[in-house]
């Protein structure tokens, strides 16, 4: 059978069971000379039951039923995504690894699943997703299935990649997947891996969507090695696109011309069409090459910034007392309803006294406050501030905690780097402008002839790394190393003092010894004599004479059997 019989079978097959396939590509050029480039690969199948689909991953649909998911959501990044500077992305994802799932409201064991939900998909995407519990997740109290952590820590590379793209129907060989170099990926200046699971309900019947989402963000200048702004897509992935996905229903490249008026290129192939907001259409149907050309390159700032952005820090100095401090800028003309939600370490021990919030330096009152203590080794601290910001104002909250002293077991291989604190969630609704393009519905087309004119967007702010108090790790190591020289060099000579026994001894009498030192000794006189008479100067060498050797404790048998023979 050929490949192209089996590519109609297995479309086929995928038909009966009602699923469906789209892969996008949105590229967008960011201020400073930036490219964002964000993928999305959509399964959307009508079937709850995950036992027999094609379009739709075995291993991960295995996973969503034996532990009961309703909804999921797994992101992996490395990098920071600058709001104030590239406006908003279409999936905002901090460094490091964060889950949140939404099981079944009949689920007994909430716990139970999660930490089977978050060990599996450990295994599925060779992440530590298996050291998520109690002590760094968070539970909702107001929803009791909702599940919510983040490993500010982890690390995303090749391993992570690779199975990521083993759940696509096409793989990595066919299709906008292609294009997904480990490479050229993990050289971006920010990248993010997303999976995103949820059910679409419409009149009681519901359909069931995966999305797999890949957002890059590049240099130009880095990738273009000549000194200039111009990009395309070789140059940002290393390959051009060659063959389409057979499987999918339809593949789109979407490129946002908005900024063309501030930042000014040459777009190499016409589009197929363009939308009202700007944002050329290219439909790809074999091989397809996109590149960009700045005629003056130049850094320029973008002329409409966002309208809500935010950064977070620490205050204080030593390891004893700190602070905590999250800013919200609001440069709206119009007030912005925000609610602030902190997930602090137990570890980090905050006083809910010394909370303040203030707008433009002056104390204000939060709409409503949610605040969760934390248990030491067993909860995380928990607090949510709704508020309303001011128009151009900027919103500071703050609060106090302790540093605290840690079990020598508890701190991570490298102490001294620090400890990653993950971070804050800032949402809020606010209008939609050129730098907020909405990427909430299922494919990429609907969020961009979307009509709406509020939407709800989701800021994760930086992490940051603290110092504990750290105890001199190398001092036990030392004193072992001293300890054990000290007893190996001792042991010898102790054990030999009390383990030995001394005693004196003597020779045994061997017959016929005595005749021939008697002949030796007067051998020797004989030659010494001659000597003495040849050099006129005595002998400096000593001869034992016998009554000598009766002193030797070894020969002293032979001495006193000599003389007993020299006198007779």
């Amino acid at each position: 059978m050929s490949s192209k019989s089996l590519w109609l079978l297995f479309i086929f097959i995928g038909s009966s069971y009602s699923e469906t396939y789209s892969e996008e590509l949105f590229i967008k050029p960011l201020a400073t000379g930036y490219v964002y480039s964000f993928f999305q690969f959509t399964v959307i199948r009508e079937d709850d039951s995950f036992k027999h689909s094609t379009l739709f991953p075995h291993s991960l649909g295995d996973i969503i039923d034996r532990f009961h998911v309703a909804e999921l959501n797994v992101d992996l990044t490395s990098g920071l995504w600058k709001h104030k500077s590239w406006g908003y992305p279409a999936v905002d994802a901090p460094s490091g690894a964060e889950i949140s799932a939404r099981f079944h409201n009949d689920t007994q064991d909430v716990d139970k699943h999660w930490y089977g939900l978050t060990n599996a998909l450990s295994g599925l995407l060779c992440t530590s997703l298996n050291f998520i519990n109690s002590a760094n997740s968070y539970e909702s109290s107001a929803d009791r299935v909702y599940r919510y952590s983040n490993l500010p820590r982890e690390n995303v590379c090749t391993e992570n990649l690779t199975p990521w793209k083993k759940l696509l129907p096409c793989d990595s060989t066919r299709g906008l997947s292609s294009l997904l170099n480990s490479g050229r990926v993990h050289n971006a200046n920010y990248h993010s891996l997303g999976i995103h699971f949820r059910p679409l309900c419409n009149a009681g019947k519901c359909k069931y969507e995966l999305r797999q989402t890949v957002s890059l963000v590049y240099d130009s200048i880095f990738i273009s090695f000549n000194n200039n702004y111009d990009w395309s897509l070789r140059k940002m992935f290393g390959t051009g696109l060659f063959k389409t996905c057979p499987l999918a229903d339809y593949s789109k490249i979407y490129l946002d011309t908005s900024s063309n008026s501030s930042v000014p290129y040459l777009i190499s192939q016409e589009p197929d069409y363009v939308l009202k907001n700007n944002i050329a259409v290219y439909n790809l149907n074999g091989i397809f090459h996109l590149s960009a050309i700045v005629p003056r390159p130049k850094i320029v700032v973008s002329e409409l910034r966002p309208l809500l952005y935010t950064d977070r820090f620490i205050t204080g100095f030593g390891q004893e007392y700190g602070g905590l401090v999250t800013r919200i800028y609001n440069d709206h003309k119009s007030p912005i309803i925000a609610t602030v939600i902190e997930n602090i370490p137990w570890f980090l021990p905050i006083y809910y006294h010394t909370l303040k919030v203030t707008s433009n330096g002056i104390r204000v009152i939060p709409k409503a406050l949610i605040y969760k203590p934390g248990k030491g080794r067993v909860r995380i601290y928990y607090l949510e501030v709704v508020l309303e910001l001011a128009p151009r104002s900027v919103t500071e909250i703050s609060v106090q905690f302790d540093y605290v002293f840690l079990k020598w077991q508890e701190y991570p291989p490298d102490a001294n780097h620090g400890f990653y604190i993950g971070s804050a969630i800032v949402k809020a609704t606010i209008p939609r402008n050129a730098t907020s393009l909405t990427f909430d519905k299922s494919l990429i087309i609907d969020n961009l002839n979307s009509a709406g004119d509020n939407y709800l967007i989701c800021l994760k702010t930086e992490n940051f790394i603290i110092t504990l108090p750290t105890p001199d790790f190398s001092m036990p190591y030392n004193v072992i190393c001293l300890a054990c020289t000290v007893v190996a060099l001792a042991f010898g000579p102790i054990h030999n003092i009390t383990t030995k026994k001394l005693k004196l001894t003597t020779a045994k009498y061997v017959p016929g010894l005595a005749s021939v030192a008697q002949k030796l000794y007067v051998l020797m006189e004989t030659i010494f004599m001659l000597k003495t008479k040849k050099t006129g100067k005595p002998a400096s060498v000593k001869v034992f004479t016998p009554e000598e050797l009766s002193y030797h404790p070894t020969l002293g048998h032979v001495s006193e059997e000599f003389m007993k023979n020299k006198g007779s």
